[in-house]
């Protein structure tokens, strides 16, 4: 029991990690064809994500190898019910990648504004269908006993799902802005801290929408009201948002960014603690759902993995921070190659 709870939260923390590194990567790349007017422009936004993007995918990995290692169950159902979903988000994100490789092997106006376009699809589609993936985990997932999907994709975009998903979508957009704030100069750096300070309040009130939708779509205040000392993490998340508001506001955007990212976080793990010990919910019957004891491996599987993360995320989490302050300088005019 012990072993599966410690998994059910460094499965939530390491999806947690992933929004928090690559959301800034997602939320630039839905900026391109509104911040970028001009190809230097564009390349800065290309630039400041650019060394990092591939590196923040690694959280991605490896929350969906844990997924599969450590709860076989839930991966199974999860790419058997998501399958459409997940499908559309892998395709994204290869068209991202390749996006990025591409853009700048042919110096033609056409040739860049194509990979721009597909660079905006590839970042935009994960940002919007992460948060309805995981808004549909929230609110229970229609699934019988034998863990078979009673649905299709547009059983997952109601209006919780989508409100999930605008939610992501305004927390990567606002992060990206913020990351772009550190690292763009001139006019790029001041239209993308204008389009933070705009999005804000945008993001605030679809927080606040969420939390109260959540209330009445969802269960996961059952855990928050069984034991109150819980709501301090969502205090704690509302505080670093509105400290995000602050810091722009003093343009102290490092500290901005890094309020963003503790937003993220919480937000994620608002929705992991409420679902604890459920990891896929069914809201055809409570008893049909996988929890974190009755679909974990086994527990020397659970033990192995374990030693396995105590040595090797701390390793990565250090690369991560060294990559992050190598480069958190500016682009420079001399940094582009048209």
């Amino acid at each position: 029991m012990v072993l599966q709870t410690i998994w059910f939260f460094l499965w939530g923390l390491l999806w947690a990690l992933y929004f928090m590194t690559d959301g800034f990567d997602l939320g630039i790349g839905t900026l391109v064809p509104f911040l970028g007017k001009s190809e230097s422009d564009r390349q800065t936004m290309v630039n400041a994500m650019g060394p990092l993007w591939d590196g923040n995918e690694v959280w991605l990995l490896t929350a969906g190898g844990v997924t599969f290692a450590a709860f076989p169950q839930v991966y199974a159902v999860m790419f058997s019910s998501f399958y459409s979903a997940l499908m559309l988000i892998l395709f994204a994100l290869i068209l991202r990648g390749v996006a990025f490789e591409f853009r700048g092997k042919v110096k033609s106006p056409g040739w860049r504004r194509l990979w721009d376009s597909c660079l905006f699809i590839g970042s935009f589609a994960p940002a919007l269908l992460f948060g309805v993936a995981f808004a549909n985990i929230f609110r229970g997932i229609p699934i019988d006993q034998n863990g078979i999907y009673h649905g299709n994709l547009f059983t997952l975009l109601n209006p919780y799902g989508l409100l999930g998903g605008i939610l992501f979508l305004l927390l990567f957009l606002v992060h990206g802005c913020l990351w772009l704030s550190i690292r763009a100069e001139g006019d790029l750096h001041e239209k993308a801290a204008a389009t933070a300070r705009i999005l804000w309040p945008v993001l605030l009130a679809v927080a606040v929408i969420f939390l109260i939708a959540s209330y009445f779509a969802t269960r996961l205040y059952d855990n928050y009201l069984a034991h109150p000392i819980l709501f301090i993490f969502i205090l704690i998340t509302v505080l670093a948002l509105l400290a995000i508001r602050v810091f722009v506001a003093k343009k102290a955007f490092f500290k901005a960014w890094f309020s963003s990212a503790l937003t993220i976080v919480g937000a994620t793990f608002f929705g992991i603690i409420g679902l604890y010990p459920n990891m896929f919910p069914s809201n055809l019957n409570a008893q049909y759902s996988l929890t974190a004891h009755n679909a974990s491996s086994s527990q020397l599987t659970l033990t192995i993995m374990l030693v396995v993360v105590v040595i090797f995320v701390p390793i990565v989490l250090g690369y991560q921070a060294w990559s992050f302050n190598l480069f958190k300088g500016k682009v420079t005019e001399e940094d582009l190659v048209y």
